[in-house]
């Protein structure tokens, strides 16, 4: 047994790469620091091979796992989990739940898919990583953190009413697509009536 699995007690974030195209290997890095469970779909496999990294779960079809089976082998303990018709998140979150995970860091999803996780968010704490941007949900309504001078992005249902408040005073706005706000450094608090996710850049 590899002291990479010896560790595991599903107490760190879980990282799930749904697609490796749009990331790269130093954004994840600092995510793999405490050795997580890794799961990877069969479409990102091949990139993250490429990183070295060691991975625990590969979400592919039955006719991907029939033709790769020499994977089992070269990544031993790796695990297949089947996933057809693409629907590798939702295979990735239900082995996630099933093995009492407490969050993820979802890689390669779009934030414009945030809503489609549903009533997961009440389930697992998560964390999508889209590009150079990092977002995370906020169940309760209301928010309060604080920043750098910079820019954030706000996504949640459009015409939500939001209300912010920071140095540079107090703001109620509507939520529409892209609702970008310039913050000043100090803390900002950003209050609701449903569920918004907060999205920072975290890399250039």
């Amino acid at each position: 047994m590899s002291s990479h699995h010896f560790v595991k007690e599903q107490q760190e974030p879980a990282v799930l790469i749904l697609d490796a195209d749009q990331i790269r290997f130093e954004q994840l890095s600092p995510l793999l620091e405490w050795v997580p469970t890794v799961l990877v779909s069969e479409y990102a496999l091949d990139r993250v091979l490429s990183w070295g990294i060691k991975i625990d779960v590969i979400l592919a079809s039955v006719s991907f796992q029939a033709t790769n089976q020499q994977l089992l082998e070269e990544q031993y303990p790796v695990k297949f989990i089947a996933a057809e018709g693409e629907l590798y998140l939702e295979a990735g979150l239900e082995f996630l739940l099933a093995t009492d995970h407490k969050a993820a860091h979802l890689i390669g999803i779009s934030h414009i898919s945030a809503f489609d996780l549903g009533t997961k968010l009440d389930l697992i704490t998560i964390t999508l990583l889209d590009g150079d941007w990092k977002y995370y949900p906020v169940k309760s309504g209301e928010f309060k953190k604080w920043f750098p001078d910079s820019t954030i992005h706000i996504h949640g249902k459009e015409g939500m009413p939001l209300q912010v408040q920071n140095d540079n005073g107090e703001l109620i706005l509507p939520i529409t697509y892209a609702t970008m706000l310039e913050v000043p450094e100090g803390i900002t608090s950003i209050k609701a009536p449903g569920i918004f996710w907060i999205g920072e850049q975290v890399y250039s």
